[in-house]
């Protein structure tokens, strides 16, 4: 499974929160992405080209993660990377699959990832609390509470997400929706002691 928030944003502004940055790479594969959003439609191009040019065989997340880390890795070496982070997910041939490649063409495979802001904050709570044997219910409640926390804690975060899943079925992205949350023992609901009632201090 993958998810992310909708929001994109033009420097500290938070410009477009509607944006969906995980997309459905053919019946096997979903593509997630942090950093540059026109870098990542550009890649999901080079996805599609990659596609019609092999129509009678559809690619598995390996290979797509593969391929990925190559184009990444010739543009970082001609001094003009693609500003990606990108999560490759999938399942294909009774196996899952999960990798990240950086803008630097660097790239592993792992149980959990995260990107960004998540490496910080999200990575340590799925590596606390992920387990192999994960129904979808407590995989989908586990990445709602990443979510929920990069959202309290992140100032470029959204409580708009969106979930994927890829099974043996094939790859599905839910509808954007927002997460539930609670802002109650936050500290403007109850301010500290120390002012003197007229905003001095």
């Amino acid at each position: 499974m993958l998810a992310a928030d909708t929001l994109a944003s033009y420097g500290s502004l938070a410009m477009f929160k509607d944006v969906t940055r995980i997309a459905r790479t053919g019946s096997y594969t979903l593509v997630g992405a942090s950093g540059e959003l026109s870098d990542y439609h550009a890649l999901l191009d080079k996805l599609k080209g990659l596609a019609q040019a092999n129509a009678n065989f559809e690619h598995g997340p390996a290979e797509i993660y593969s391929y990925l880390r190559a184009v990444l890795y010739q543009r970082r070496n001609k001094f003009d990377p693609l500003w990606n982070s990108l999560v490759v997910g999938g399942f294909k041939d009774g196996a899952p699959f999960l990798g990240s490649v950086d803008l630097r063409g660097t790239a592993y495979e792992d149980d959990v990832i995260a990107t960004g802001y998540g490496s910080h904050l999200a990575l340590p709570i799925m590596r606390a609390k992920w387990t192999p044997d994960l129904d979808e219910g407590e995989a989908r409640a586990l990445l709602e509470d990443c979510l929920r926390v990069l959202f309290y804690r992140d100032c470029r975060a959204l409580d708009t997400v969106v979930l994927s899943k890829a099974t043996a079925t094939g790859t599905l992205v839910s509808d954007p929706y927002k997460l539930e949350t609670d802002w109650t023992s936050a500290s403007f609901v109850a301010p500290k002691a120390g002012g003197d009632g007229d905003g001095g201090w």
